[in-house]
């Protein structure tokens, strides 16, 4: 370690300086034939797709396991998976395409092209930059107006999602620090629509899938991909794999595609990767959709991320940054580019190193992130630092046993009781920017539903006073949530507020900026 820290204070960071030279081709794919299955078994995903381009050449690409686990169908290299937030690289790409162009600039005011453009505060949305959608500094706590977008479908549009901006509280001064957004990577691509004149989804199929061949879709899927999709699980222990039918790849554009929608392959995804690291070599660059000048802007650090010493340990890591679109850190002494992608049923990691010219993307199709991050990290200590490969499939086997073996939180303590008639609580509800919520008095009690999100609904379980816990149909679409009703000095029930089911729910969840009134 002590090597590898002093030659990162000198700028030393060629492979001769601190590695040993890195293991050949067919070792890759000898040890991922033994690895990837393992962490299928291990992290309970049906099936993977890897990829890894080196030095200009695909040195592996394959499928392992089952897309679809009724039909027993394999994944393969043209198996069409959902890259969730690993999308957004595509939606910084479009941006990056216009300033190309001259149509845009990296700084212009977001308000100069989405007049509609709104938060909070008026200064902050006069001096809010293009460069800072997409950077993940707007000063709203991470997530904020993700409700707008999950649990999958939405019935928000993307014109609301933006009208919508102006309700979400600050949680943090404007560009003070990092917090990650979805909803404003949809507001980017509406950007990219109003200057281009194109449908955002269109204007990405012409200029980039089309330009390097890639068969993938920001928008509708058509039905000879959607035969090769494979579809999302989530796995419970006592009734083993579950499909996720909302998120599952049915041909529908999703509302949210910029942020986290993107359909595609492994085999297509070998070629955008092939062409970034092209890109990124001051020798081989060449005319494509994205100039270097611009790949360079989005892989510039604009916004500072914290270091874990998980992160420090494994990959002796000393910095981190979000630029556009990308996530970046040192790793081993080399600048690694990448983003993940997390989405029920589906997890992606897309990874470059430049300077070695290597490229690498994992998709899957299971919900547990282990899959991918033993395979990630084989891949990188294959290359980066061979002599610290171990076997990360029970590595992070053991860290998972461990934080399922830490003392649980405390729970909310409550009667199981409720002061009112269950029919008093009964009624239409509605928020200013989350519309309405009917509650309905059954048989069985009463019942929650939203009138955009369909998935969103459930029962209330009296829990004390004038609360209730929401529990939902499907668990797998948010946790448990607590339902506190306000009365009048009539003892007339007037409006909720919701909160997650904790003792300390704190301020940063996804009901923080919802106030429903009785109609």
């Amino acid at each position: 370690m002590q090597r590898q820290l002093c030659a990162l204070l000198l700028g030393l960071t060629s492979a001769a300086m601190l590695h040993a030279e890195p293991l050949t081709p067919e070792a890759v794919s000898l040890d991922l034939a033994q690895v990837v299955p393992a962490a299928l078994q291990q992290f309970d995903t049906p099936g993977m797709a890897v990829v890894i381009i080196k030095d200009g050449q695909l040195v592996h690409q394959a499928g392992y396991g089952e897309r679809d686990i009724s039909a027993q169908a394999p994944v393969t290299a043209e198996t069409y998976f959902r890259l969730a937030s690993a999308s957004k690289a595509f939606t910084a790409a479009s941006v990056a395409i216009l300033v190309d162009a001259g149509k845009l600039n990296w700084d212009d005011k977001v308000v100069q092209h989405l007049p509609q453009f709104r938060l909070q505060d008026a200064w902050v949305t006069a001096e809010f930059s293009i460069r800072d959608l997409l950077s993940q500094r707007s000063g709203l706590a991470s997530g904020a107006g993700d409700s707008m977008i999950w649990p999958e479908p939405s019935g928000f549009s993307r014109d609301e999602v933006i009208n919508n901006l102006r309700y979400l509280t600050p949680l943090s001064s404007f560009r003070s620090q990092y917090a990650y957004s979805n909803v404003l990577y949809i507001t980017a691509a509406e950007l990219v629509a109003k200057v281009s004149g194109q449908p955002w989804q269109d204007f990405v199929a012409e200029q980039i899938f089309q330009p390097l061949e890639m068969q993938c879709y920001a928008g509708a899927v058509p039905d000879s991909a959607l035969a090769e999709a494979a579809l999302p699980y989530e796995f419970r222990a006592e009734v083993g794999f579950l499909p996720i039918p909302r998120n599952a790849i049915d041909g529908k554009m999703l509302m949210a595609a910029a942020a986290g929608g993107v359909v595609c392959r492994a085999s297509d995804m070998a070629k955008w990767l092939s062409f970034l690291l092209a890109q990124a070599d001051a020798g081989t660059a060449k005319a494509g959709p994205v100039s270097r000048q611009q790949l360079q802007q989005m892989w510039t650090a604009q916004t500072l991320m914290p270091v874990s010493s998980l992160d420090l340990e494994l990959d002796f890591t000393h910095f981190s940054a979000y630029g556009m679109g990308w996530r970046m850190a040192d790793m081993h002494g080399y600048k690694v580019i990448h983003h993940t992608g997390t989405l029920s049923g589906f997890q992606a990691h897309v990874l470059l190193v430049p300077e070695q010219q290597l490229g690498v993307v994992v998709l899957n199709n299971g919900s547990n992130s282990g899959a991918r991050q033993s395979v990630v990290q084989t891949v990188l200590k294959h290359y980066l630092a061979p002599e610290l490969q171990r076997d990360w499939v029970s590595y992070y086997a053991d860290q998972r046993q461990a934080f399922a073996q830490r003392a649980a939180p405390p729970q909310p303590v409550g009667t199981g009781e409720v002061l009112l008639a269950l029919q008093d609580y009964a009624g239409s509800y509605v928020d200013q920017w989350f519309g309405g919520i009917e509650i309905s008095q059954t048989d069985s009690g009463l019942r929650f539903q939203s009138a955009k999100m369909i998935n969103l609904q459930g029962s209330l379980q009296p829990f004390a006073d004038h609360s209730f816990i929401v529990q939902w149909d499907d668990a797998n679409v948010a946790r448990n949530a607590l339902i506190h009703f306000e009365l009048n000095n009539l003892r007339q029930v007037t409006g909720f507020r919701l909160e997650p089911y904790a003792a300390e729910p704190g301020e940063r969840h996804e009901y923080r900026d919802m106030h429903f009134y009785k109609q």
